[in-house]
């Protein structure tokens, strides 16, 4: 029960709070509901098709497969596959995560593994033609090259500043998480 209460704190304290406002103003409280459970709803709709690929990446990639493509010595073709894996994903940003834990898992280097979260974020594919056909071509491809400068430096900056052995505790931390 111990480990229950810590493991979902947040979820447990923001239910209380909705509870009591939903208690001194009914009305915002139902309203809160209905959005939370909206929002669970949507959660329910992405969450088993992320992770039933994950299972199939687990299985279908071998892990040496992993470090040529996406590892330390991957080089421009690991930055573009990571890219390019982002950038096609579907679904919300939350679900990048458990796809980028299993990167971790086999290998992949942080570099690639950061360039996959900001491409997933900032890259995709149909928001770019959405952008280009509301907002014209020249916006968008500023603004797609922008992003890919920016999604660059800020994996560089990160890796950079990480040390082996904050290397070494991301990768243990991946290996540990069920």
């Amino acid at each position: 029960m111990k480990m229950f209460l810590k493991r979902y704190k947040w979820v447990l304290t923001l239910l209380v709070i909705n509870i009591i406002v939903g208690i001194m103003y009914p009305n915002i409280g139902k309203l809160s509901f209905q959005n939370t459970k909206a929002n669970f709803l949507q959660i329910l709709a992405i969450i088993p098709p992320v992770f039933i690929l994950l299972g199939l990446l687990d299985v279908w990639v071998e892990r040496t497969t992993m470090i040529k493509y996406l590892g330390k010595g991957a080089g421009i073709k690991g930055f573009a596959i990571a890219l390019l894996l982002g950038s096609v994903a579907a679904g919300p940003l939350y679900a990048a995560f458990p796809v980028a834990l299993v990167m971790l898992k086999k290998r992949a280097s942080l570099f690639n593994v950061f360039v996959f979260i900001g491409a997933w974020s900032t890259t995709k594919i149909p928001m770019f033609t959405f952008e280009i056909a509301s907002l014209g071509v020249k916006f968008g491809i500023v603004r797609m090259c922008c992003s890919l400068v920016g999604i660059t430096l800020i994996a560089l900056l990160i890796s950079g500043l990480l040390n082996k052995k904050d290397e070494d505790a991301i990768y243990e931390r991946a290996e540990n998480v069920i």
